[in-house]
């Protein structure tokens, strides 16, 4: 393997790593929507109008009206990241996968107050990301990072009449920031946490019992983690550059439209469209002495469709499908960061659940996620990621009381 410092002169040693904690402290982490219940074998499709499990709080909390008496899901989800780091150089090694295995759990109860009011709880991680290079050339910058978020979320609901309900929630969000890298006398390590608020608001309609449209609107999740970072400068023996980074790890605000119409006693078709407002982290500053780098116009709005059906095979047996598409949030696939390996995803997910009796059901889930690949500039390690597969296995079960 070639020596990194053998072959990099002083100006790409500086902006090496401002890119790269530039790139960490504006978007962060990986926005996902699947916690391990039946929506993950929907591909997401009505996650905010299905209201056929307390999980629906996680999109639209006005969607707990539609749930009677107390009911319970517990989920558990593994992911794994199939996203290899490809480096530009021949001479350099490549990362097999930046990602690998990455286990989550959710708990989502609801129980209804009275005719009118309904209340739920949930806890759930659904953003952050766990990236692990390994022994590469760049391990003197980055070896492994890792942003992880947990929420825990009461919600309330009230059904106005027969037709509309409104919900709000609070999210408690913990998020915990931490990087290692290898300076060749040994590693170092540095972490953060913070604590951050937000809210969601929700609103059902139901046209009649079978047909049924929601909107939930969540806001941004806004961390403060404070990392100092000092980088010695071989070719000016003596001096260092020193990164004060405060950066914003956010997920962002989002609207998600959905929509549930049952076609028969043993058919359902369900669908989505949603935004996120990715666009509002494109005016982050990182700092130098005696230097200001903003670095405008990286990311963008996103956009997602989805489209999903269930059939009801037996009185035990309910079948999920549905396929979904998620935009890029990068303007430039050619421009994006090492960190956060992203672009346009597609989602194919399939599951299925079984009803023991009327109070206990188990529920399984797969779901596929191909991504868009994406190159990355940052001069010795410079590369790209080539077209990222995620697949996600989740187990679920649900109680009704």
């Amino acid at each position: 393997m070639t020596s990194l410092a053998a072959r990099s002169p002083l100006m790409p040693r500086l902006v090496l790593p401002l890119t790269l904690f530039a790139a960490q402290g504006q978007a962060g982490g990986l926005y996902l929507y699947e916690t391990g219940t039946d929506d993950l074998g929907l591909a997401t499709a009505g996650m905010a109008a299905r209201a056929q499990d307390p999980g629906v709080q996680l999109m639209n909390p006005a969607g707990l009206s539609h749930l009677e008496g107390r009911q319970l899901t517990v989920g558990g989800q593994l992911l794994y990241g199939d996203a290899p780091y490809d480096l530009d150089d021949p001479a350099l090694s490549d990362v097999d996968t930046v990602i690998g295995w990455f286990p989550a759990a959710s708990f989502y109860y609801s129980q209804q107050l009275d005719e009118r009011w309904s209340f739920g709880v949930a806890t759930y991680g659904n953003f952050g990301l766990g990236l692990d290079y390994g022994d590469w050339a760049g391990k003197e910058l980055l070896k492994e990072a890792t942003l992880l978020a947990l929420t825990l979320q009461p919600s309330l609901a009230y059904r106005i009449d027969e037709h509309w309900s409104l919900g709000a929630a609070l999210g408690i969000n913990y998020g915990l920031f931490a990087l290692k890298r290898d300076t060749g006398q040994g590693e170092q390590k540095q972490d953060d946490s913070d604590w951050a608020l937000n809210g969601k608001l929700g609103l059902l309609y139901e046209f009649n019992p079978d047909t049924r449209i929601g909107l939930g609107y969540t806001s941004e999740v806004k961390y403060h983690f404070n990392i100092e970072r000092e980088f010695p400068l071989p070719d000016l023996p003596g001096t260092s550059a020193h990164l004060s980074l405060t950066g914003l790890v956010n997920s962002p605000q989002q609207l998600m439209l959905s929509a549930y119409h049952q076609l028969s006693h043993d058919w359902a078709i369900m669908g989505n469209l949603g935004w996120q407002d990715w666009s509002q982290y494109n005016s982050n500053e990182i700092t130098l002495p005696g230097r200001v780098i903003t670095d405008k116009g990286m990311y963008k709005d996103t956009y997602h469709l989805a489209v999903g059906v269930q059939h009801a095979l037996t009185p035990q047996w309910t079948l999920n499908g549905g396929i979904a598409y998620d935009s890029s949030a990068y303007e430039d696939q050619q421009n994006t960061s090492l960190t956060v390996p992203s672009g346009s995803a597609v989602r194919l997910g399939t599951g299925a659940s079984y009803a023991f009796n009327p109070q206990d059901s188990l529920g399984m889930g797969f779901e596929y996620l191909h991504m868009d690949g994406s190159s990355v500039a940052l001069g010795d390690l410079s590369g790209h990621y080539p077209d990222p597969d995620f697949y996600f296995f989740a187990v679920n079960y649900h109680r009704r009381f």
